[in-house]
């Protein structure tokens, strides 16, 4: 069964809480894509949810156990030789080399000023902000995104409309539409 596109999700959304979780919901069954990352990714990730968001190592340690339960096809290998090759900001080279070396079209990325158009588009890539990639997925099947998005709001113990205030913060457009598609009573 094929998962859709392949999809490297950088670090900053990995490391955004409710976003990842938003997002590795629609890459499972039913899945809307396959989401791709690399040990460089993840390492990054780690240091991020540590050194900047104060979660402990055993967190983060358990955090990397599920993703490899839930998503061991996630993780690209032998994209080491491609780095060099890459244009884009050096500190994100590895990012592009992963995509390249697994066939993703696209990076999710919240930095996209480090993967611009110029660098990518030889490779046959692109970088989205996640709002737009959420939105695409919406429109693509309406409906297993909006169970999905209900299902985690649930999950959390939230209503709808409190997760979409959550993820408002980070991708407001796509909550805009979300929201337009609900009814107004609020109903979770």
């Amino acid at each position: 069964m094929s998962a859709g596109p392949l999809v490297v999700l950088d670090a900053c959304v990995l490391a955004n809480f409710s976003l990842c979780d938003t997002l590795l919901r629609l890459a499972e069954a039913p899945p809307l894509y396959e989401p791709k990352w690399s040990t460089e990714i993840m390492a990054e990730t780690v240091r991020t949810l540590e050194s900047k968001l104060g979660w402990p190592a055993a967190l983060t340690s358990y955090l990397q156990s599920e993703l490899l339960s839930h998503f061991g096809d996630a993780w690209v290998t032998g994209h080491g030789p491609l780095v060099s090759r890459m244009t884009n900001d050096e500190k994100d080279r590895h990012v592009v080399a992963a995509a390249v070396a697994c066939g993703a079209s696209t990076i999710v990325t919240l930095n996209l000023r480090h993967f611009q158009k110029v660098h990518l588009e030889p490779w046959g890539v692109v970088a989205l902000h996640p709002a737009p990639f959420l939105s695409m997925l919406y429109h693509q099947d309406p409906a297993v995104v909006m169970a999905k998005l209900r299902a985690q709001a649930a999950d959390r113990g939230r209503s709808l409309p409190e997760l979409l205030k959550i993820l408002g913060k980070t991708v407001p457009d796509f909550v805009d539409l979300i929201s337009s598609m609900i009814p107004s009573s609020g109903s979770s």
